[in-house]
């Protein structure tokens, strides 16, 4: 029986509770809740190795250890299908290490004559100046103090700014958005900047799209061994530890499958890891779809890249039934309405890639009242410290 004022388990969105139904912040499982609001260390609870914890948005669970995250992520997920009426096995979470994080979004705005760059805080606006991240690739963190630097020329008093960074076969890539970069001494800024740092691109988003300032060789992704085009801003799953498990997961599940339909295909992450299977590729945004479509090319696979919404124009039974296998990979939004037609599918494998337990048991209830078995999930912690919970399940009928 655990005792009334020990925290039993961390709660969706990070505060832990105890027995008695009491909640704390910063709490970890065996932690001791007192009567006065003090909290008792347990033997789950570490100290958080970053400074700004817990003030950065960027973290919430830095006070777990590797054990209590990973059961914090087994329990997000179980809760979630119990309270749908769903069950199934969960198998052991993999998780990406710290500092593996190779895509992020950070601010910036100028104080006085100083710029400050990071994550915003937990629940406000109020921009986190970071010193260091225990989360981002070291490679880009690098790129914060220079970054710096260059938007302290650039930047004008009163506005905010997004960096988008991620690593790229051809490095660093920087994409700057709400930047205006007019004018000869900006363009040589920051052609110099990118120089300097031997950035693999550097664009500006002044409104218009991104437009690259510099890009000595075009920038890719590889996928599957397909080197693919990357748009700047372009989703790319946050480490590679964190796509190689979901990867390996939607593999183990369509393995044997022949012909593959892959919905919310991106840029391919799926669609180019089954190279003797014949692909169609699904996807809403053009760029991405466009970027698969050119390396498939490239690459003489057999997919077929369809720019289609799957939200207003999902795949019916009829097209769905040619399939052998079908991998789902939509936003948090989930795919409601892709989800009911496949339940009227006679499809024999569902291999569906979620990063919201919430919207994925909804999705998840529909296919199993139309007749599929939800087989095993398999979770994947790739935004380290975070209640950010992403997963691959199994479909059968």
């Amino acid at each position: 029986m655990p005792v009334e004022d020990e925290i039993v388990r961390v709660l969706s969105r990070g505060d832990g509770v105890t027995a008695d139904g009491r909640h704390a912040p910063l709490a970890a499982p065996g932690d001791r809740l007192m009567a006065d609001g003090t909290l008792i260390p347990g033997p789950n609870h570490q100290r958080p190795p970053c400074k700004h914890f817990p003030v950065c948005g960027g973290c919430q669970l830095q006070h777990l250890d590797e054990a209590a995250w990973s059961q914090f992520i087994v329990d997000r997920i179980a809760a979630a299908l119990a309270a749908n009426g769903l069950s199934a096995e969960i198998r052991a979470p993999l998780l990406s290490p710290p500092k593996t994080r190779r895509r992020a979004t950070l601010h910036a705005e100028r104080r006085g004559r100083q710029i400050h760059m990071g994550f915003t805080q937990a629940g406000s606006h109020a921009l986190v100046d970071l010193d260091e991240c225990w989360v981002l690739a070291p490679e880009l963190f690098a790129l914060i103090a220079p970054l710096r630097g260059l938007l302290a020329g650039l930047l004008p008093n009163t506005r905010r700014i997004n960096v988008h960074l991620a690593l790229t076969d051809q490095g660093r890539d920087v994409l700057i958005d709400g930047l205006d970069a007019e004018g000869l001494a900006a363009a040589e800024a920051l052609t110099g900047f990118a120089r300097r740092h031997k950035l693999a691109r550097l664009a500006i988003d002044e409104g218009f799209g991104p437009t690259a300032r510099w890009e000595p060789d075009p920038v890719t992704v590889t996928l599957g061994g397909v080197p693919v085009p990357f748009p700047g801003g372009s989703f790319l799953q946050a480490t590679a530890e964190g796509e190689a498990a979901l990867v390996a997961s939607v593999y183990e599940i369509a393995a044997d499958a022949d012909t593959i339909a892959d919905l919310f295909a991106g840029l391919g992450t799926f669609t180019f890891a089954f190279p003797n299977a014949r692909i169609y590729a699904a996807e809403g945004a053009r760029d991405p779809l466009l970027s698969l479509k050119a390396a498939a090319g490239m690459a003489q696979r057999q997919v077929f890249a369809d720019h289609r919404d799957l939200f207003r124009r999902p795949l019916t039974p009829a097209d769905l039934n040619n399939f052998n296998a079908v991998v789902l990979d939509p936003p948090r939004a989930g795919a409601k309405e892709q989800a009911a037609e496949l339940a009227a599918s006679s499809v024999k494998l569902i291999a569906y890639v979620s990063c919201n337990p919430n919207t994925f048991v909804r999705d998840a209830d529909i296919l199993c009242k139309g007749g599929y078995t939800l087989d095993w999930i398999q979770p994947v912690g790739q935004f380290r410290w975070s209640t950010h919970v992403e997963l691959a399940a199994r479909f059968s009928r």
